[in-house]
C-alpha cells in the first residue's frame, strides 16, 4: 500500500482554515483539498509490504510514546513556490512547529534502518489546502490569518489510495502521545516555508 505518517487537526479546524483560504480573490483553477483530507505530514513513506506492517508499527509506536501530546497554532496562508506564482496553497504552523520538526526527526530516523529513504529536504509543518491546476495563480495572501489552535494527541499512519478524483486516505493505525510533559519542553517559533507534499 502506499503509505505516510500524519496527525490530522480536528474536523472544525479543517474547516474553518479552508474557509479562511476559500476567501482568498482567485480563478476556479484552484482545486480544493476535501476537509477530511487536510493533515500535516510527517513523513511520506511510499510503497509499504503487508509483511512489513507490524515492524512499522512498533517502530511508530516507540517514537509516539516517547513524546507527550502538544499544542499547535496555524499562522497564516502561504503559497508554493510563491504568490505571485503559486502552485500550492497551504496554512503555516507557529506555536508547536519545533516539536513537530522534533517528531518528525525522530520518526525520521527511526524508520530509516527499516529501510525507508531518509528525508533530503528540511521538514517544515504546513496543511495543504489547495493546488492549482495549469499554469500558476497569482493570489493576494492576507497579511494576518485567523489563528487556530488544537492539541496533538495521536499519530497516524495512513494509506493513500489515488483516484481520477483525488486521493482517498484510510487510518490504518493511530499512535497515541504518552510521554510525561516536561516543565519546559522544546522552544517554538514560527514556520512558514513550505515544500509541495508527494502523498
Amino acid at each position: 500500500m502506499r503509505a505516510f505518517v500524519a496527525v490530522f487537526p480536528p474536523l472544525e479546524v479543517r474547516k474553518k482554515t479552508l474557509a479562511s483560504a476559500r476567501r482568498l480573490p482567485s480563478d476556479d483553477r484552484v482545486r480544493w483539498t476535501g476537509p477530511e483530507n487536510v493533515h500535516l505530514t510527517l513523513k511520506f513513506l511510499g510503497e509499504v509490504r503487508e509483511e512489513a506492517l507490524d515492524i512499522l508499527c512498533t517502530a511508530l509506536g516507540k517514537v509516539c510514546a516517547g513524546y507527550a501530546p502538544f499544542d499547535v497554532v496555524l499562522a497564516g496562508l502561504g503559497a508554493f513556490p510563491s504568490a505571485r506564482h503559486a502552485r500550492v496553497v497551504w496554512s503555516g504552523v507557529g506555536l508547536g512547529s519545533a516539536r513537530l520538526r522534533s517528531l518528525a526527526a525522530d520518526v525520521d530516523a527511526t524508520l530509516t534502518p527499516l529501510g525507508f529513504e531518509r528525508e533530503k529536504r528540511p521538514y517544515v509543518p504546513h496543511l495543504t489546502l489547495g493546488r492549482v491546476r495549469g499554469r500558476p495563480a497569482s493570489l493576494d495572501l492576507p497579511a494576518g490569518a485567523e489563528e487556530l489552535g488544537f492539541r496533538i494527541r495521536q499519530v497516524g499512519l495512513m494509506e493513500s489510495t489515488l483516484t481520477a478524483e483525488g486521493a482517498v486516505y484510510r487510518t490504518v493505525r493511530t499512535f497515541a502521545l504518552e510521554g510525561e510533559e516536561r516543565e519546559r519542553e522544546l522552544d517554538d517559533d514560527e514556520g512558514t516555508d513550505v515544500h509541495q507534499d508527494e502523498e
